[in-house]
């Protein structure tokens, strides 16, 4: 089925977020395939799929800042610098793929700012949430899914050195977490799945909130 968007000739505008360790890049690599599948059937645009930061020559440079263990930046310069990169990523390349019809799969938005920064980051939830609105909020994703996993079992998962981010300890995960569950709880585009399983039966409930959508 397609939505009103589709009809109008829009993609639509997927994003799948959680804490580190949770399987969101995963995730949106079966979806990306399952929305490749669709569209060739269809004979629409091949999906775009996008991390943020990043995917733009700006985000990739503030990816590289924001990630670098020697840099010191605090929660609120943090978010203005999530947001710089995320305007650019929403201008450059999502706004012109949604316009040729092409749905977009993008790792991370808003709701990992508000859990990681602003609950996490011990900044005002709205203020923030008021701020990527304003500056970082068009277009508006279609759905984004969290996907839930505990913070101690995530952080099991999780291989190689950790970031800047990653390096803050299992309690700032645990209250990225609860800035995850807010977002849920607070926000309309906002959804979660269980994240425990194999990743055919996370797949599986991912893929039934998008077509919930349709």
């Amino acid at each position: 089925m397609n939505t009103p968007q589709q009809e109008r000739g829009r993609g639509r505008f997927f994003v799948l977020d959680g804490i580190d360790g949770c399987g969101k890049s995963t995730q949106a690599r079966r979806l990306l395939e399952a929305l490749s599948q669709s569209a060739e059937a269809s004979g629409r645009m091949a999906p775009l799929h996008l991390r943020e930061p990043g995917s733009t020559a700006l985000g990739e440079r503030l990816r590289e800042l924001l990630l670098d263990g020697e840099a010191e930046i605090g929660p609120a310069s943090e978010v203005l610098l999530f947001a710089s990169a995320r305007r650019q990523l929403l201008t450059e390349l999502v706004a012109p793929a949604l316009a040729e019809g092409r749905d977009v799969v993008c790792e991370r938005f808003h709701p990992a700012t508000l859990s990681y920064q602003a609950h996490a980051g011990s900044l005002d939830f709205d203020e923030v949430l008021a701020l990527l609105t304003t500056w970082a909020g068009d277009p508006t994703p279609d759905l984004c899914v969290v996907i839930e996993v505990d913070p101690d079992r995530a952080a099991s998962r999780r291989v190689g050195d950790d970031d800047r981010i990653e390096a803050r300890g299992l309690e700032y995960q645990r209250s990225v977490a609860e800035g995850f569950r807010r977002c849920v709880d607070e926000i309309s585009w906002v959804v979660s799945v269980d994240g425990e399983g194999s990743v055919e039966e996370v797949a599986a409930r991912v893929m039934q909130e998008v077509e919930r959508g349709a």
